[in-house]
């Protein structure tokens, strides 16, 4: 399995997430620049955190108008699996390859902390390895995070299982605190219709080793590298 991981001027989690496939998980890797049109020979692509573009106009708007976007765009039409984070999910969801909309956080203000997420669907190609109502410890670091999608298609999306984390207390509980940014119905991991595009704010590569304060994310990485 080769996975790629792209990169966007502005980009700052690619080398992370490089790092976390090469060194911990010891699979093939590549770095795929935002000029790159040719996706063939990747398994996986992980559009990973940043500012790309400097959020210019708004957070993955300009990223999702290069050449890569738009193989991305084909690769995942083609069921290739892809993975967004922060950034990442921002940028999937300009590109019409998730639904909703990341609007700015209902603080107004950057939130740099760690999350309790509860996982709400344990059948995804993501999260395979965990089982429903599993606890993850992941950080969050965004100003954009507050996750939208109007009420009818909120309702269809919950009935084909399309939110994969919300998040929670440290005990499981679903609360208005513990939404860090006013996401909907404290979203905040999603997956497609075809099962193969995932997007999610927490940064699941800060969360790979001991060292940096929980490996919870690599239950993550796990499941997509697992057969």
């Amino acid at each position: 399995m080769k996975f790629g991981v792209c990169v966007f001027p502005g980009s700052n989690c690619d080398y992370d997430t490089y790092y976390v496939i090469r060194d911990v998980l010891e699979r093939e890797v590549s770095l795929i620049f935002h000029e790159e049109r040719n996706l063939s020979g990747y398994d996986v692509v992980i559009v990973p955190g940043g500012f790309s573009f400097g959020d210019y106009l708004r957070p993955g708007a300009l990223a999702s108008k290069t050449p890569l976007a738009q193989s991305l765009y084909d690769f995942a039409q083609k069921g290739g699996i892809v993975l967004g984070i922060c950034n990442g999910f921002q940028i999937l969801t300009e590109l019409g390859l998730l639904p909703g909309a990341l609007l700015p956080n209902l603080s107004m203000r950057f939130i740099c902390d760690q999350v309790y997420l509860r996982v709400e669907n344990e059948r995804t190609r993501l999260t395979r390895k965990l089982e429903k109502g599993e606890l993850l410890r992941i950080p969050i670091a965004h100003h954009d995070g507050r996750y939208y999608v109007p009420e009818d298609e909120l309702k269809r999306m919950e009935e084909r299982g399309q939110i994969i984390f919300r998040y929670c207390t440290e005990e499981g509980e679903v609360t208005e605190s513990a939404n860090p940014n006013g996401s909907v119905s404290n979203i905040a991991g999603v997956v497609n219709r075809e099962g193969n595009v995932f997007g999610m704010m927490p940064h699941p590569e800060r969360a790979s080793e001991d060292i940096l304060g929980s490996h919870d994310g690599l239950m993550l990485w796990y499941s997509l590298i697992s057969d």
